[in-house]
């Protein structure tokens, strides 16, 4: 399973709610501040990742989408020399 489908499978489960991928789960208000550690907590766990302080802004876990990114962030190996980072 990819990324997204375990972030959405997850999230399902714990919202027990439906959302289209970038819909806004604070601003919709399915989840709260309190649900967001349990996030960093998941994608921590799940994907066996470290959330760093400066990670912590809301953007990062606001939608699957978002989840989707910051995760591949996390786990994609920085550029080489030579490689120009996207």
């Amino acid at each position: 399973m990819d990324v997204k489908a375990r972030v959405r499978s997850y999230l399902r489960q714990a919202i027990m709610e439906e959302v289209g991928d970038g819909d806004d789960l604070f601003e919709l208000g399915l989840v709260n501040s309190l649900f967001a550690l349990q996030l960093v907590q998941f994608v921590e766990n799940e994907f066996s990742i470290k959330a760093e302080r400066e990670d912590l802004d809301i953007a990062n876990f606001s939608s699957i989408d978002a989840l989707t990114a910051f995760v591949l962030r996390k786990t994609q190996p920085p550029p080489g020399p030579g490689h120009a980072a996207d």
